[in-house]
């Protein structure tokens, strides 16, 4: 190597612009370096091998405009270099060959990626400062483009121009605060008072909460909890076993929410700040899975083994009424009302149900029935008469198996149920033989292994049942985990299938003449009724586990406990206005935060480090540091130890005593200083850990972290590689990270050591490219703040075509630190040790391997790291200070600076200031190693990091949206038409079996309408009975209206099955108590919201007269009239209702 001071001695004094530029080595007494001189200037030594391409012999490589030519000294400023004195040699530039020349001389376990193209020579940069008066004096940074759109920091926006301005009812919280209070279903239901509102409900594991939805831009009167801070207003239930599922019931004005420990619990918005608890009663002895109200007032329920159970209206509505103190008395008859539709179906043994767990319920108010669905098959029931109709598969293909119950769950509730309670009613048993019994049980046990298979999560499930609804035509339809969509008829036939996205169907919902379809990924896709995809978008970074409409919005709830209300139009012209208007306002709800970051990287040698070491390393300098991160190489490298980490890492286990015994001291260090650990990983001999300050600790969540094993163990998968690990334990290398979300901005720290040895330079890229493509976050299973939430794990991001994406890029900030092992190339341990002698550390980072590969793009591509003007740190001999304790042995190795740490923050280019689109801005204010520390080979590096950090203010900005919403004329033009309906006012009869029709008109020529009929029936004890009577049938109780169309609705005696049976089971009478005396309500609805001044609610008067005799006969008589009260229609009309029925 030529000397870089020119011609004159190598180891005379450094130029006057050198030592201008000197570091504070220089002020270090002479003792401190190298003790043995060298008198004349060594040889210059033979090249090192290297696995960079070698040049072409034929044209040179071009060059950037903005550097010089290789043949002449590049200035200090410039591009990719830091360098204070002249240029001498440049590293060779790689060959530009499209078949570049085979490496030379390399490990014989390594291999060379293919490659892209080398980027050209002026892909690198150096970036000053940003702007700012926190950056003002930080260091210049050295950045390597990016390679690819993954490199490239994210998009951000205050206001997302890929989806719709959502209102954020409840801003996602962090996952630590949600720790036995996550949340799982949601469910709207308005307010039973003649002025009440729409509410949202919300049920978790702690209990229910509830949204007044015309509070959702107010403010909240007083502090709330960790994670609610910036939620619209609530109500909160008492705390209560968690809650599995949701239902609302209209009629009534309550919500019922089914309970893990079996219980069901109704809820209603008492005036108050609680949610008000109605009724509870015990319902089943395993956890209730799905809930449904049938149009005659009956709450249905299903829970494990295929139990399904029917609690009857009438004795619910005299418990709503009941008094206070008569609760426990009434809840006791609410348990004795149910039938039992499994016991009801069974006879001689045998059951025609699948058993297995009835996970959801839907009611067909259209056509009086009830939809039961387990994993693979569905049961379809008469809601008024409780007849089962039909068992049939996912196919549409009907099952006419006999289940066993004795063969399916001997340790089941049902069964013991069974064999304890006291006897029943004998029934007649079916002719069932000996061979027909046997193929039940048969196909009873081979129907259990599958059940039990799917439980497991083994074999084919991708077509499991997961979700469904009635869409306004009367059409069923179900979503799977594979993603298909199936629409199905009223009779259980399977009309079509849909596939518009691969991830799985988690929830749907309908509302008008659109589908509602949230996915596991967190997209969520509008269809129309015919299953054409209308639109879809990135609804929540977590999956969509519930929706539900209310008002003018559809919310949807994300796993980690976010809730967003979209509007009911989007896609349309509402989002442009709301977005335009949002983007003017973001003034208003941008705030800015500051804080210093100081993050730490040292390979300890599996030595534990004195304690002076640790004080000299990870000092503070400045009170601002809020967070300190530490990572750790070589903490434990035994062959023995690597084996046992392996294997612990295989059943989800990590961490050692040493590994212990580092967080430890490091803790009491930084304990001192007010600062607490909130989240560490290790793997092998990596580890990584953070602290934050107490202050600061209620803006830091969702940490997660992460390991990726290299070498070996990524060749043969990273659980699987312990028995290879005895071999060589230089082989295992690897990262480990820690992602966390301050002021709600994610970053990540990943802690790397790359694969050793000079020639592994290709070895050391590949390494990278692993980590940064294949790490994968997810959160702890142990340690500190930790929770489960909703049981669904997190999915990766998915690409156009379905290919995963790293996730990695998506965060706002990406720090790489540990021992990359990067050497120097082209240099002898002389040439080195001179350099180091002199402190001329510029002219000794252009044979940096690490820059010379981020220079050419092939490694860190988009990262930067700052200038740096300490030693190399490695390699050293143990406790011997100063710059005289480097290599002593044989070996000699040539010093280097393996120990880095590297950044990316929002920034595309160097000139940006934070804002909400580049959320993030760092600069490096210090840069340096711990040459005090003498307990390892390697010193320890550190670096502090200044953030400007831009983040919403979710509370004013939902109070901005509410005044958009609230006063912008377009606005409200757009949610203010409906259509108007009228009804026949003729004369209805019923008479026998005798249908009577209603006409419902929509005199709308462009709006279209939907309907929904509620029957409001008195009974014995004068209260409202919600529901049907037993004795009618209504066809269909739900619709849609066309534009300038009609329906028929057709009102009908029914007959009821055989009361025996009924009474025998329950005790009481389904239609016991109920009077001559009905009203049906007909709500009438545009598509866009369900909000009052959007709504018409007519009342249609029955009225049944018993006469004595022949028969009964029954006459009423009334005056049509109408009125108009805050934008609700009310019409009254004349019937006339006759009956040779016997009123039952």
């Amino acid at each position: 190597m030529a000397d870089p001071g020119g011609a004159t001695n190598p180891f005379a004094s450094p130029s006057p612009a050198a030592a201008a530029s000197s570091s504070s080595w220089d002020d270090l007494p002479d003792d401190f370096f190298l003790s043995a001189s060298i008198s004349s200037p060594p040889a210059a030594p033979a090249p090192i091998p290297s696995t960079s391409p070698r040049p072409a012999a034929t044209p040179a490589p071009q060059r950037s405009a903005s550097l010089p030519p290789a043949s002449t000294p590049a200035p200090a400023s410039a591009s990719g270099s830091f360098s204070d004195s002249p240029r001498r040699r440049a590293p060779p530039p790689p060959s530009h060959h499209p078949h570049p020349q085979p490496p030379h001389l390399l490990h014989p376990s390594y291999s060379l990626p293919a490659y892209p193209a080398a980027a050209p020579r002026s892909a690198a940069a150096v970036w000053p400062p940003p702007p700012g008066p926190h950056h003002a004096g930080s260091l210049p940074e050295f950045a390597a483009a990016p390679a690819s759109r993954a490199h490239r920091p994210p998009a951000r926006a205050a206001v997302r121009a890929d989806r719709p301005p959502p209102l954020e009812l409840r801003p996602r919280p962090p996952r630590e605060s949600q720790a036995r209070a996550a949340l799982r279903a949601l469910a709207c239901c308005r307010d039973h008072a003649p002025c009440g509102g729409p509410r949202l409900w919300a049920a978790g594991e702690a209990g229910v909460r509830a949204w007044d939805l015309a509070d959702a831009f107010r403010a909240p009167p007083a502090r709330q909890r960790w994670g609610d801070e910036a939620a619209a207003p609530f109500r909160e239930s008492r705390r209560t076993p968690p809650a599995l599922c949701l239902e609302a019931d209209p009629g009534r004005g309550v919500v019922w929410s089914g309970h893990e420990d079996g219980r069901i619990m109704g809820w209603t918005a008492d005036p108050g700040p609680d949610a008000g608890e109605c009724l509870a009663w015990e319902a089943h002895r395993g956890p209730v899975f799905a809930l449904t109200v049938s149009p005659y007032g009956d709450l249905w329920s299903g829970s494990e083994g295929g139990v399904i159970k029917v609690w009857y209206g009438e004795a619910i509505e005299k418990s709503l009424v009941s008094q206070r103190e008569e609760k426990r008395k009434t809840s006791f008859l609410v348990e004795r009302s149910s039938i039992d539709l499994r016991d009801m179906v069974s006879d001689g043994g045998a059951c025609p149900l699948p058993a297995v767990d009835v996970k959801l319920l839907l009611s067909d108010n259209s056509r009086s029935k009830v939809w039961s669905a387990g994993y693979l098959s569905f049961v379809l029931w008469d809601s008024r008469t409780k007849e089962l109709l039909k068992v049939f598969n996912i196919d549409g293909q009907v099952d006419t198996r006999f289940d066993i119950l004795s063969a399916q769950d001997p340790y089941s509730y049902e069964t013991k149920q069974t064999l304890f309670s006291s006897p029943r009613k004998e029934k007649a048993r079916s002719p069932i033989g000996f061979l027909q019994r046997s193929r039940n049980a048969l196909l009873g046990a081979a129907d259990a292994v599958r059940r039990v298979a799917v439980k497991a999560g083994f074999g084919d499930d991708t077509r499991r049942i997961e979700a469904f609804t009635m869409s306004a035509d009367g059409m069923i339809w179900t979503g799977s985990a594979n993603g298909s969509l199936a629409q199905w008829d009223g009779s259980g036939n399977r009309l079509r299938e849909f596939l518009h996205h691969s991830s799985s169907v988690q929830c749907i919902c309908n509302f008008g003449t659109r589908l509602w379809v949230g996915y596991m990924d967190g997209n969520i896709q509008l269809l129309d009724l015919e299953g054409n995809l209308l639109g879809g978008w990135i609804a929540h970074n977590s999956p969509i586990l519930s929706m539900a409409v209310g008002g003018s919005y559809i919310f949807t709830l994300a796993g980690h406990g976010g809730i967003r209300g979209w509007n009911l139009s989007s896609p349309g012209p509402l989002d442009s206005i709301l977005r335009s208007e949002l983007i003017e306002k973001d003034v208003s709800y941008k705030i800015f935060e500051y804080m210093k970051v100081l993050v730490g990287s040292w390979n300890v040698g599996q030595e534990k480090a004195s304690y002076e070491s640790l004080r000299a390393w990870l000092k503070l300098p400045t009170p601002e540091v809020g967070v300190v991160v530490v990572g750790l190489q070589e903490v434990d490298m035994g062959a023995g130890f690597l084996a046992m980490s392996a294997a612990k890492e295989t059943v989800g286990l990590e961490g050692s005593p040493n590994g212990e015994w580092w967080l430890d001291v490091i803790g009491q260090i930084l304990k001192g200083h007010s600062f607490v650990r909130v989240g560490s990983r290790q793997m092998a001999g990596l580890i990584i850990a953070v602290w934050v300050r107490i202050n600061l600790k209620q803006f830091v969540g969702d940490i997660d972290n992460a390991a990726v094993a290299c070498g070996l163990g990524r060749a043969i998968g990273n659980k699987a590689f312990f028995v290879y690990l005895i071999l060589d334990k230089y082989f295992l290398k690897g990262a480990v990270g820690l992602k966390m979300r301050i002021h709600d901005r994610s970053i990540c720290f990943v802690n790397c050591h790359f694969a050793a040895h000079m020639e592994a330079v290709s070895r050391r890229n590949e390494d990278f490219d692993h980590v940064f493509r294949s790490m994968t976050f997810s959160s702890p299973s142990n340690g500190l703040l930790t929770t489960s939430v909703s049981g669904s794990a997190a999915q990766p991001l998915q690409g156009e075509n379905g290919s995963r994406l790293p996730e990695l890029p998506d965060t706002d900030m990406i720090v790489f630190l540990g021992d990359f092992n990067y050497r120097l190339s082209d240099i002898s341990y002389d040439e080195a040790m001179g350099l180091v002698s002199r402190r001329c550390f510029d002219s000794l980072r252009e044979n940096d391997q690490l820059q010379a590969e981020m220079r050419y793009g092939r490694v860190f591509q988009g990262l930067r790291e700052g200038e740096f003007k300490f030693p190399p740190t490695y390699k050293f001999d143990k406790h011997i200070a100063g710059l005289s304790g480097y290599d002593s042995s044989e070996k000699k190795r040539i010093p280097a600076w393996c120990d880095r740490i590297l950044y990316r923050d929002s920034r595309a280019s160097s000139d940006i200031e934070c804002s909400l689109e580049c959320p993030v801005v760092g600069s490096i204010s210090m840069y340096d190693s711990c040459m005090e520390a003498t307990d390892s080979d390697h010193k320890p590096v550190k670096c502090v990091f200044n953030l400007d950090v831009a983040h919403v203010d979710k509370q004013t900005m939902r109070q901005k949206y509410g005044e958009i919403m609230t006063s912008n004329k377009k606005v409200l033009y757009g949610l203010e038409s409906f259509s108007e309906v009228n009804i026949s006012t003729n004369d209805i009869i019923l008479q026998d079996q005798n249908p009577s029709v209603v006409k419902l008109q929509n005199r709308s020529t462009k709006e279209l309408a939907c309907f929904e009929i509620i029957g409001r029936t008195p009974n014995s004890s004068g209260t409202p009975f919600s529901g049907f009577p037993s004795w009618l049938k209504v066809s269909p109780a739900v619709g849609m209206i066309s534009p300038g169309q009609s329906v028929d609705v057709t009102l009908q005696h029914g007959q009821l099955r055989s009361q025996g049976y009924l009474t025998s089971t329950s005790g009481n009478s389904p239609g016991a108590g109920q009077e001559k005396d009905a009203t049906l309500l007909v709500m009438v609805t545009g598509v866009y919201s369900t909000a009052t001044g959007s709504s018409l609610e007519h009342r249609l008067p029955l009225h049944r007269k018993r006469r004595r005799g022949r028969g009964s006969r029954s006459e009423a008589r009334g005056v049509a009239g109408s009125s108009q009260q805050e934008g609700v229609r009310r019409k009254g009309i004349t019937t006339t209702s006759r009956s040779d029925l016997p009123c039952e």
